[in-house]
């Protein structure tokens, strides 16, 4: 009898991998805050092996060794980067007796910011260590429930090797779902070939997953703008873009608990806690107790209508405590409707000015199920649902809270104003095709 679920992480390019690096941190704050007896449990087990060094084999490691104190715990992740130079400095870091080093696949040239480079070049070198790698870490779990896969649209690394795993995983567990977090490049992006990279990642994502959460630079900027206007410096009294000394509790956050502390965090480090916080609130139901627990896997079978219609926006509440600002508490209302607002949007986008084809609500905290109907119900006559899903709602309910905070939101919807997101990426790319000095570029980088 199978005993838990767990789930494998895939981190590819340096966008995934500082973005996983955050997700690992905030995890392990997440379970210590919880877990007082310091024994393997199912929770923990949802994405850490408990390691006993003395069997490196799976094969070897007998019936129930798992179980008990903690040994030593290595997370359920596989790190792939064509520049070493991201993975390196992690397993340097605070963190890097939490990877498994037979986990990591690294190159040093990198992609040159091509797609092609990444999904046919290296994707096709490395196949067979991606698959012995990805085989290796799924023999791990007694229950293999879905893959996470984490990288940017931007770069050749995360947009070409990225989707060349998916694809990969499709060939060999056509059965387990497929969950990719897509990083999209902001209307200034620095790579001049972001648009090519991310319109043909894109077909990939549609293709192959099977199910799409979107985020975008630009809102993650927005966000971490707005949260450092709320929060004044410590030291100055002033307030200020990336908060340096932030309160225990924020969702940006790291210190007291974590590995990282507040003064070893780097520049982007902000921008990449919402998405490690993103990924977090929606797999609490299945790491944690509650009185309405969602499978990750009811997420595609009530969120997705019809095939290929995967891509879903989410927006989270709060962004940051109250303590941070000085405010009085959040009331559990206004939590629900900031959720849908645009400002705690992971995508620039405004849901309310179009159709939902269905929603999600992920609820942390001392919630009853009563608290979420009578939100629903307010929110209903501003929200505009599809005439045969007009009940489209799918509620989850996790008692463990976010480490210092009360409660949390976390709202999946399948939204049609995610069109507009890629609508102005379409215009990027189509600007960027009309100059014949980028596609150039584009050709010089695939013969070097």
């Amino acid at each position: 009898m199978l005993e838990h679920v767990e789930r494998n992480n895939k981190k590819i390019g340096q966008c995934g991998n500082q973005i996983g690096c955050r997700f690992w941190d905030l995890a392990l704050r997440e379970h210590a805050a919880v877990n007082k007896s310091g024994n393997y449990d199912e929770s923990l087990s949802s994405f850490f092996r408990n390691v006993d060094s003395r069997y490196d084999d799976p094969a070897n490691i007998p019936m129930g060794s798992g179980k008990g104190k903690i040994k030593a715990l290595k997370a359920r992740a596989v790190l792939v980067d064509m520049e070493e130079g991201v993975v390196s400095e992690m397993m340097k870091g605070p963190l890097r007796e939490v990877f498994d080093f037979q986990q990591l696949i690294t190159d040093v040239s990198g992609c040159g910011n091509n797609w092609a480079v990444g999904h046919k070049m290296y994707g096709t070198q490395y196949r067979e260590q991606l698959s012995d790698v990805i085989r290796r870490a799924a023999e791990f779990c007694d229950c293999l429930q879905c893959f996470f896969i984490l990288h940017s649209m931007g770069g050749g690394t995360g947009s070409g090797v990225g989707t060349f795993i998916l694809n990969l995983l499709e060939e060999d567990y056509p059965d387990v779902y497929r969950f990719v977090t897509a990083v999209y490049p902001s209307a200034e992006d620095d790579v001049v070939t972001s648009p090519y990279n991310s319109v043909l990642a894109m077909h990939q994502l549609t293709e192959k997953a099977d199910c799409v959460l979107p985020v975008e630079n630009q809102a993650l900027m927005d966000i971490v703008n707005k949260i450092g206007q709320a929060i004044p410096s410590a030291r100055t009294g002033k307030k200020t873009f990336f908060p340096t000394d932030v309160k225990a509790g924020s969702a940006i956050h790291t210190g007291d608990g974590g590995l990282t502390k507040t003064s070893e965090e780097k520049p982007f480090d902000s921008m990449n806690n919402i998405v490690a916080n993103l990924l977090l609130n929606m797999t609490s139901s299945a790491r944690f107790e509650g009185s309405l627990n969602v499978d990750l896997n009811e997420i595609t079978m009530n969120l997705v209508p019809f095939p290929k219609l995967h891509y879903l926006v989410a927006s989270q509440s709060p962004l940051y405590t109250s303590a941070d600002v000085h405010l009085p508490p959040r009331k559990l209302d206004q939590m629900f409707s900031d959720a849908f607002s645009r400002d705690h949007q992971l995508l620039r986008a405004d849901p309310k000015h179009s159709l939902y084809l269905a929603c999600a609500l992920m609820v942390r905290g001392n919630v009853e199920i009563s608290d979420v109907r009578r939100n629903i119900e307010r929110l209903k006559p501003n929200l505009k649902f599809i005439h045969w899903n007009q009940e489209g709602w799918k509620t989850g309910l996790c008692a463990v809270p976010p480490v210092g905070q009360s409660y949390s939101l976390l709202t999946l919807a399948n939204n049609t104003c995610i069109q507009h997101s890629f609508t102005d990426l379409r215009d990027r790319f189509v600007k960027l095709y009309k100059r014949k000095v980028s596609m150039l570029l584009i050709n010089e980088l695939c013969g070097s």
